[in-house]
């Protein structure tokens, strides 16, 4: 594949901790010329990185990959108008930044988050060139925005459902991370069974790697800790988890502690959700932090926490973190439905529906039941199960196999 040139195009990408900067990392190792089409970072606070503003930059590099940004309007606040903004801005300001790319490409690859409209500029420009075009679906339209804002209007639902259907027709080929997503797609699409891949998300390699952390054992230490990395949305269902952590403490008389890692729309809401629950003796939020710093969270844990809200559709998908959590050999818990919480409990963690707090708080009271060594040895099924399903190397091959040649 060397020599291959793909242009990746993604509303968020580095300095931002989003898979992608690792995909493009992985691409390059491979021998591929990589250009990548993005915004400005601001993700998820909505504030501009330290460097960035309205005004660029809009070149650079990322490693040896060449790096356009396009203009977008900052989510400031997470307010819906400011997240609805910046999900109609970004795609038309990079529409109209694909006159500044070099071409030459053999393939355009869309790393598709939130919205969906991310993969339209990708779709113009593989039309126009005559390239194949792969859009790697992370999160289903519309139905992951309505986890998100709750749009009640039937007129905009109808519009939201069209513009989704459309977009995804256009794509060339499709990757879905669960078969359930994948067979929803091709019954929305009507593509057949090659052009609609399963490719499950992978995890870096460094998050297999433990890395003790003295401050945090300092300051942590001591207790039943359970960790959550990654971003607060309604999507996720933290004030569950937070819910779960209290009854199980209660139950079991262990001193329980949820270390939530992150940020994003819903922390001033969760926060005031601790406050009314008395929890902040046992939840602390400890902020964002850069992905190669969570293994010194994942190795501080004694359990990690994975959740999703009830919405039918979030069933679809296994989050990214499902694979780094298995790759820190730690217990996993999992309050979610459908295709995240089958591969948890296939993994050997404990998984319980979705919003059931009092399910999750029984998985709490049994792990906390359980020896270190019980433990232990559940951790280390799980990092099997990792080992043969998530690694880095050989889903990036299936990655780029399907995207430059359309199999798998």
């Amino acid at each position: 594949m060397a020599n291959k040139r793909v242009l990746v195009v993604t509303q968020h990408f580095w300095p931002e901790n989003f898979r992608i900067n690792d995909i493009v990392e992985g691409f390059l190792a491979d021998g591929l010329e990589v250009d990548v089409l993005c915004g400005l970072p601001n993700y998820p606070k909505g504030e501009w990185f330290d460097g960035y503003g309205p005004h660029g930059p809009f070149e650079e590099h990322y490693r040896t990959a060449q790096v356009f940004r396009a203009r977008e309007w900052p989510r400031k606040g997470n307010t819906s108008v400011n997240i609805f903004l910046n999900y109609v801005s970004w795609p038309l300001y990079a529409a109209a930044a694909l006159r500044r790319l070099p071409g030459g490409y053999d393939a355009v690859f869309c790393f598709n988050t939130s919205p969906v409209l991310m993969c339209w500029p990708a779709i113009r420009y593989a039309k126009k060139h005559g390239v194949p075009f792969t859009n790697y679906v992370l999160d289903l339209w519309p139905e992951n925005l309505y986890s998100v804002l709750p749009v009640k209007n039937g007129a905009l639902r109808a519009i939201a459902q069209g513009v989704s259907d459309w977009l995804y027709k256009r794509c060339d080929r499709l990757i879905a991370m669960s078969e359930p997503l994948a067979q929803r797609l091709r019954a929305r699409t009507g593509k057949p069974a090659d052009k609609v891949a399963v490719i499950p998300q992978y995890c870096e390699d460094f998050y297999a790697v433990p890395c003790p952390d003295e401050a945090l054992q300092q300051r942590f230490g001591g207790r039943f800790n359970l960790v959550f990395t990654g971003t607060f949305t309604p999507a996720q269902s933290l004030e569950t988890v937070i819910r779960a952590v209290g009854q199980a403490r209660r139950k079991t008389g262990a001193d329980l502690h949820l270390l939530l890692v992150g940020d994003g729309m819903s922390r001033a809401a969760l926060a005031q959700f601790v406050r009314e629950e008395d929890a902040g003796g046992y939840v602390t939020f400890y902020g964002s932090v850069p992905a190669k710093d969570i293994p010194r969270f994942t190795t501080l844990a004694d359990a990690l926490i994975v959740s999703l809200s009830d919405s039918p559709d979030l069933g679809l998908t296994v989050p990214g973190k499902v694979a780094s959590y298995m790759a820190a050999g730690k217990p996993v818990l999992a309050s979610m439905d459908g295709a995240g919480h089958d591969a948890v409990a296939e993994a050997g963690g404990l998984a319980s529906p979705a919003c059931d707090a009092g399910a999750l708080a029984e998985n709490l009271a049994a792990l906390c039941a359980l020896s270190p060594g019980a433990r232990a040895e559940m951790g280390a099924r799980i990092k099997t199960y990792y080992e043969t399903h998530y690694r880095r190397a050989q889903i990036l091959r299936r990655l780029e196999t399907f995207i430059l040649n359309g199999t798998v």
